[in-house]
């Protein structure tokens, strides 16, 4: 059973209809007591970190999400939640993220390295390449995905960037550490390779339930 964690910034009704196409149990809830009892967690995220990071002290589910994970419950965090992994932030001002992966959010560049002018937020498809395999990553080595971001990960460590896109600079499209996994882009607005993440996802929950 997956539990997705909602704190009121997260597009809750995409992530849902996704796990349904491809029959995933599943629950939503914000209250740590009934999210106990998940096997795995997807925390989606649409919004401004400082803002989120806030409310998910505020009502205990920073503290039972760092729990969950260093227990080995598999997580995956979505756009915005696969930032909050990290160790900080710099949008707003400095606040610290969930810890659980090193790295710090910084704001996406308006140029590339030829001068040439780029928009951001960062929006639209756009071309992921897979760096090393993971249980949540497709045996194909790149694939398109939709992107809605303004921010992105640096200082990633080499061996948690899984996959990765170009957009000014690489930008850390797919992370991951032992049970911890990110997706900077919607897997639930990606088509056929998103859907498979949230599969192999999905695959990934019921292989470490199994070993418990």
């Amino acid at each position: 059973m997956i539990g997705v964690i909602d704190y009121g910034m997260g597009n809750l009704y995409s992530v849902s209809k996704a796990l349904e196409r491809i029959d995933a149990p599943y629950f939503v809830s914000e209250h740590p007591d009934e999210l106990k009892r998940a096997d795995s967690y997807i925390l989606p995220g649409v919004g401004a970190f400082r803002d989120a990071m806030e409310i998910l002290t505020e009502n205990g589910l920073k503290t039972f999400i760092q729990a969950a994970a260093n227990e080995g419950k598999p997580l995956l965090g979505i756009c915005l939640g696969m930032q909050l992994l990290f160790e900080e932030s710099e949008e707003h001002g400095a606040s610290e993220g969930l810890g659980l992966l090193k790295g710090k959010v910084v704001k996406l560049k308006d140029c590339d390295q030829a001068g040439n002018r780029l928009k951001v937020p960062h929006m639209g498809w756009n071309l992921f390449k897979v760096h090393r395999d993971s249980p949540l990553l497709p045996k194909a080595k790149e694939g398109f995905a939709y992107f809605v971001h303004s921010y992105y990960v640096s200082g990633i460590e080499e061996e948690a960037l899984l996959a990765s896109a170009e957009y000014g600079v690489c930008v850390p499209a797919v992370v991951g550490l032992g049970n911890v996994y990110g997706a900077q882009f919607h897997p639930e607005k990606s088509s056929t390779v998103g859907m498979l993440i949230l599969e192999r996802f999905k695959q990934f929950t019921q292989e470490q339930k199994v070993k418990k």
